[in-house]
Order: C-alpha cells, then sequence, then structure tokens
C-alpha cells in the first residue's frame, strides 16, 4: 500500500485513469434497469483512491477537462435548445426553465433550512437533481469566493460527498415518480394514454422497441399480366392507387429497352416494372397473379441509405404526411428512422419533422440525394473536427466569463468561465445547424469530449474530497439523504401539477418532460417500458436541451444565493 501510495504521488495520472476505468465497471451495474451511471461511478472511484491515497491533483488539468465537457454539452443541444422555444415548443421550454428553477429554490431552501455550508449545499442539489455538471460550476463559484484557499477545498470537497450522497435517490426517486407516482396522481393509464398518442401520429401499435413505420426499401420486378388494375394507367396513377403507402416505378423494360418512366408513362400489359416499395403493397399494386422476374439489368438501380440533418425550412414543422404531398423531392425516398437529442423518435404520419432532427433515409441514389439537398445537409463522416473553431469559442466563453459581472447586492460575482464555455457551445452548435460548414465536429468526439471530459473531472474531484468523506458523511449523512429526497421529488411535483393543469401537457408526454427536464435518460426508460411505447421521447425531447444548461447553471446561481 505504501509503496503504490508513493506511484500515485509521482504519477497521479495513473489514480485519475484508474479511477475513471473502475467507475465505468461500477456505473455499468444496474439493478432492475437502473444503476448510479458512470459519471458517479468514477466519483466514488475517485472518493475511495483519495481515501486510502494522497493524489495530488491538478487543477488547470480538471479545469480544462470540465470545460471540454461543457463545450460538448452545449454543441450537442444547440439545434435544438432555440428550435424548441418557437412554435408551440415554447410549452416544453416553460417546463424545461420550470423544474430547474424550483429544484434550485427547494435545494436553496433545504441548504438554509438544514444549515449546510456553501458545498454540502451544492453537493445537495447536484446530486438530488442528477446533474454532476452542477459540481463544476459550484466548485468555480466556491474558488472565486474572498475565503482563504484552504475553505475553498474543504467547501469544494463536500461538493462530492453532498453528491454521493444524494445522487442514489435522486435516480430511484425520479424513476419511481415518472413511471409510478405520477401517473397514479394523474390517475392516468400509460398503456392506453399511449395508445391514444400513437392514434393520433397515425401509428400502429407494436411491443417497445419495434418502429411501425415505413419499411426498409426492396425492388422487385414484376410482369404486368393481362387484365392488372394498373394496365392502362399512368405511372403517377399507379405509385397513387394503394392509399396510405409509398411505392415508385423506377424502371420499366418494353420490347427488351429498359428506360426510366416519366409520371405519365402509361403502363401497358406484359411491361416489366421494377418496383421499390414494400413488398405486399407491391403485391396488391400489380395483382397477385403478377409473376416476379428475375431481370438484373432492371434491378441494376444503385439505392442509397443517408443520414440526413434537416435544417431547412421546407421540412421542419411539418408532418410526415404532409412532407410526402408538398415535397417533390421525398418521391423515391423512404424514411427508416428519426433520431432527436440522440433518441430514437417513433414514426408516424402525423410526426412532426424537427430543426436538428437527423432522418435516416433509403432510396434511389438520385431520389436521396435531392432529398438531402431540400432537406439539410448529409451526415458523412467526418474525420477530423474544427479545432480552430472549438478553440475560439473556449477562449471566448472563458474570455466572457471572467469580465462579465452580475450584481448581487453590494457584490458584483463573475459570470464564470465555466458558464462562459456551456454559452458558446451553446451558439456554436446552433449556428452550425443554420450553417452546415461550420464547425464541424463528428458525433463520436463530442460523445468523448462528453463522457471522458467529465468522468475525469469527478474523478478528480473525488480523489480530492477522499480524505474528509467519512468524516463528513458521520457529521451530516442521514440529514442530507431526508433533505436529497425532498429536492428530488418538490420539483417533479410541481412540475408535474404546473405542466398538467397550467401548460395542458399530454400525461404521457409530461412524464417523459419530466425525465427531459433532470436529464434522466433512465426516467424516460421507465415510463416507456411501463407504457409499453417509445412515445415518451416525444416530450423528452422537448426539455432535455433546458435541463442541461439551466441545471449546470444552478451550480453557480446556489453558491451566489447562499454566499
Amino acid at each position: 500500500m505504501e509503496w503504490l501510495g508513493h506511484l500515485f504521488e509521482k504519477y497521479p495520472e495513473m489514480a485519475v485513469y484508474l479511477a475513471i476505468g473502475l467507475g465505468y465497471l461500477i456505473g455499468a451495474v444496474k439493478f432492475r434497469g437502473a444503476g448510479i451511471g458512470s459519471v458517479t461511478g468514477s466519483l466514488l472511484a475517485g472518493i475511495l483512491f483519495g481515501n486510502f491515497f494522497h493524489v495530488p491533483v491538478s487543477d488547470t488539468a480538471k479545469s480544462m477537462l470540465f470545460l471540454l465537457f461543457l463545450f460538448g454539452i452545449g454543441y450537442s443541444v444547440g439545434p435544438s435548445f432555440f428550435r424548441s422555444i418557437k412554435g408551440d415548443g415554447w410549452r416544453w421550454a416553460v417546463l424545461g426553465v420550470f423544474v430547474p428553477f424550483v429544484g434550485l429554490m427547494t435545494a436553496y431552501i433545504v441548504a438554509r433550512f438544514l444549515k449546510l455550508d456553501l458545498g454540502f449545499a451544492a453537493g445537495l442539489l447536484s446530486g438530488a437533481l442528477t446533474e454532476s455538471p452542477a459540481i463544476g460550476t459550484a466548485s468555480e463559484a466556491i474558488q472565486a469566493l474572498a475565503i482563504p484557499d484552504t475553505q475553498k477545498q474543504q467547501l469544494v470537497s463536500h461538493i462530492a460527498v453532498a453528491d454521493a450522497v444524494c445522487y442514489i435517490f435522486g435516480t430511484a426517486g425520479l424513476i419511481w415518480f415518472c413511471s409510478s407516482l405520477g401517473p397514479k396522481l394523474l390517475r392516468v393509464n400509460l398503456r392506453d394514454e399511449s395508445k391514444k398518442i400513437e392514434s393520433n401520429l397515425g401509428m400502429k401499435r407494436t411491443r417497445l422497441g419495434v418502429v411501425p413505420a415505413w419499411q426498409p426499401v426492396a425492388i422487385r420486378a414484376y410482369t404486368i399480366p393481362l387484365g392488372a388494375a394498373v394496365v392502362g394507367k399512368t405511372v403517377h396513377q399507379a405509385e397513387h392507387s394503394v392509399q396510405g403507402t409509398r411505392i415508385f416505378a423506377e424502371r420499366i423494360r418494353r420490347n427488351g429497352e429498359v428506360f426510366e418512366p416519366a409520371p405519365a408513362t402509361v403502363l401497358q400489359a406484359g411491361d416489366r416494372v421494377a418496383l421499390l416499395g414494400r413488398t405486399d403493397v407491391l403485391v396488391d399494386l400489380v395483382g397477385d397473379r403478377a409473376p416476379e422476374v428475375a431481370d438484373p439489368e432492371l434491378l441494376d438501380i444503385p439505392v442509397a441509405s443517408f443520414d440526413v440533418y434537416v435544417t431547412e425550412k421546407r421540412l421542419a414543422g411539418k408532418t410526415l404526411e404532409e412532407i410526402g404531398q408538398t415535397v417533390s423531392e421525398a418521391r423515391g425516398v423512404f424514411l427508416r428512422g428519426i433520431t432527436r437529442q440522440s433518441q430514437t423518435v417513433p414514426i408516424g404520419l402525423n410526426t412532426i419533422i424537427e430543426r436538428g432532427d437527423i432522418l435516416k433515409v433509403t432510396g434511389t441514389e438520385p431520389a436521396v440525394e435531392g432529398f438531402a439537398q431540400v432537406a439539410g445537409m448529409v451526415l458523412n463522416p467526418v474525420r477530423e473536427s474544427d479545432l480552430a473553431t472549438l478553440g475560439l469559442a473556449v477562449f471566448a466563453g472563458i474570455f466572457i466569463g471572467a469580465i462579465v459581472t452580475i450584481p448581487m447586492g453590494s457584490l458584483r460575482i463573475n459570470l464564470g468561465t465555466s458558464v462562459g464555455t456551456l454559452l458558446a457551445g451553446l451558439l456554436v452548435g446552433w449556428f452550425g445547424s443554420v450553417v452546415p460548414w461550420f464547425g464541424r465536429i463528428p458525433e463520436g468526439a463530442i460523445l468523448f469530449m462528453r463522457s471522458m471530459g467529465l468522468a475525469a473531472f469527478v474523478a478528480m474531484i473525488g480523489l480530492k474530497a477522499g480524505p474528509v468523506f467519512i468524516s463528513s458523511l458521520k457529521e451530516v449523512g442521514y440529514v442530507l439523504l431526508v433533505g436529497g429526497a425532498v429536492v428530488t421529488l418538490m420539483p417533479l411535483l410541481t412540475g408535474l401539477l404546473f405542466g398538467r393543469y397550467v401548460l395542458k401537457l399530454n400525461p404521457v408526454l409530461l412524464l417523459g418532460g419530466l425525465a427531459g427536464a433532470q436529464t434522466m435518460t433512465a426516467g424516460l426508460a421507465a415510463v416507456q417500458e411501463k407504457a409499453e411505447s417509445p412515445v415518451a421521447v416525444l416530450g423528452y425531447s422537448g426539455t432535455v436541451a433546458f435541463g442541461h444548461i439551466f441545471l449546470t447553471t444552478c451550480g453557480t446561481l446556489i453558491i451566489l444565493l447562499l454566499s
């Protein structure tokens, strides 16, 4: 142990990486589908090693990692953050602000009532509201206070202690509330209510995880028999003869020649037609007696599958049915999936497409490329990050955070470099959705910033908090448990009532929105499991961007309020 302690003291990076690795293993352990997550796991692992070993941690390295994480968060939620404020999304924006605000004020009142110091109060907030980034913003706010350095370090250590204590109920309590208590208070059956939403969206009921949407395309060739319903009809008429489906005639072989038909081309008996669509629909269209043929030349049609990032107004705000009817470039394009805020969105005729959505589309290569031009941009794999934009944006965020001050009575408090960097990432992410070539950063790189940056940061916080963890836990452990439960449940309860009876939100989507407002994906999964439907993600995606932004800044605000 002594030898290992000397090794950690000489090479502190070893302890940091060990805490991250062990933290991810701890976070992967789940009970009934719920766990503490990799970030809290890294914090606990850091506390464990910090309790036994003295590990010197660089404040500069810690700050750099946290700022990288904050930029990644802002960048990823930027497109949807400003989009959600427009149109009917304002109700979700209000809920996404209301829940963090109630959480902040509840944490403030509980901290004052229990007479907690600044560190315990900040950890109470970050753990009970399951927003670990608030640890960093609160730590920065404490470092800016005019108090001795030893006291600053003690308060920062207390943040980690309180966060670790409160996070467990913060996670379990939110899952229980969203999936069990909330539906009982609203007196709704999640399954029945979800069926109604699916019906309104034009979805067919299936089990969770199966998307009853436009299926992956198939191209098959048929010979049109004499007397078939499509004989004598134009291609345009034939393509629209089966209601509620999408089917396209891509090529025809007639008298030995292969050509691409125009909408006005009249179909004849004996034509070999290459059709793009679902197999059962193809049979309905050409008749069950139509023989399928193997014609390599006729079927040699290039098919493309792209991920299209929506930025254009022609699609944003429209339903899939409206897009299919009014956007001519959608002809020959099939939708396989929609991703919003890294969550899969259920697909139905009345599903509304929003700016920042990623559409997984398939069809003939010219059709898909034409559709991508009017929808936004194709997400071709980006191998290199725009580090020039990243570096300058983070610099600007730090600079603004350092010079902008907030008047608090007779005091003037800096905005903070962490909040400034978060706002810089938000603006870069949003501007990148408007100007597609600007600030391109691969999704994998953003994920690395968010996961590695925060895990390493909290691991270092834990290493510093380790020596005082046991004594601090004995001092205020049970008090934090009770106070944390109050801080977890109060914003959920008030958000439920406010969202249902003031904002008039659908109960299933509202429960998903509450999980999003506290950035807890496990809460969303619990609602989806109980409802046996994925539709709650529509509420989650409407609030999660606001939850990330405002809960993170709450770390700064609670220090300002209490100091």
